[in-house]
């Protein structure tokens, strides 16, 4: 079976590497390709902060939470792992924190120690009244990815630097499946009205006196649209800026200093760090995980 899979963020090649997993030994022969124009370091899960948490309560949604789970559990068994390290994976805790009281997130029985914050813990942040604390898992892109495409090469995959305008492009080398995981423009190969563009821009500070993840929601304005703080391995990211149907990738200052103003209104330390890095990309949009089957003809 040849299967080709388009896209080589995140979702591409973990869906690469999960086919190969469970299917090795089943299917054979198994040809997998992973075609993509952009390749690690310069995909949109290279400039994500990479911390594992859903961004919207999908409280209702079973399969979604089923997913959410399984994802947490997979990566929780790399976290001591040998490989851990080159997978840039490791525990990461924080505080969501919100300006009124707001139902418990779908996931909190996932993460690990979830617990409500403390008065004494909320006069961290004045302008906040209620929230939460919790362990979640770090997954760097930048390590992950480069991880992931050893994993891949490894076992015989094969990496396409192309642009695939078309399904039947790739039905012309003999694909069996093809996979679409192209994020935001996944609608340029397959409708869908759906999906949308959700620009975002992220500033990289050099600050090791952060050692937990900020993540504020004032819960009317939307995902990623209020400050958040995310310390990595090497430098904090910080965020906060989720511009729908805006396809620019281009870093703008405005959103800058929009982002660093209020990042540093949330943790005024954050005016002594030195800025490291700047970045631009696009998340896809949509109101649930589209996953679906489809016949070319």
């Amino acid at each position: 079976m040849h299967i080709a899979v388009i896209g080589a963020g995140v979702i591409g090649l973990s869906s690469a590497l999960c086919i190969h997993e469970q299917y090795h030994s089943l299917v054979r022969p198994l040809k997998i390709e992973i075609y993509a124009d952009k390749f690690t370091p310069l995909t949109t899960s290279d400039g994500a902060a990479g911390l594992w948490q859903p961004y919207h309560n999908n409280e209702g949604d079973v399969q979604e939470k089923k997913w959410n789970k399984e994802t947490f559990d997979y990566m929780l068994k790399y976290v001591h792992s040998k490989e851990a390290d080159k997978m840039g994976v490791f525990l990461q805790s924080g505080y969501n924190i919100t300006k009124k009281t707001v139902p418990d997130p779908s996931w909190k029985d996932i993460v690990l120690g979830f617990r409500y914050l403390t008065p004494k813990e909320l006069e961290l942040f004045p302008s906040y009244s209620y929230g939460w604390f919790n362990t979640s898992i770090m997954i760097e892109g930048r390590s992950y990815l480069p991880w992931m495409m050893e994993q891949l090469k490894q076992r015989g995959v094969k990496f396409i630097l192309k642009k695939v305008e078309s399904f039947s492009e790739i039905t012309k080398q003999g694909a069996d499946v093809i996979i679409n995981c192209t994020g935001a423009r996944a609608g340029d190969l397959q409708p869908d009205p759906e999906l949308k563009p959700g620009r975002g821009q992220i500033i990289k500070v050099m600050a090791p006196w952060i050692k937990h993840f900020i993540l504020a929601d004032n819960a009317d304005s939307g995902a990623y649209t209020d400050p958040y703080i995310i310390p990595g391995s090497n430098l904090v990211t910080l965020g906060g800026i989720c511009q729908m149907e805006n396809w620019s990738e281009a870093n703008n200052s405005h959103d800058h200093n929009s982002i660093f103003e209020t990042c540093c209104e949330l943790v005024p330390s954050l005016k002594n760090a030195k800025i490291v890095a700047e970045w631009s990309g696009l998340r896809p949009i949509r109101n649930k995980v589209r996953l679906e089957r489809s016949e070319e003809h």
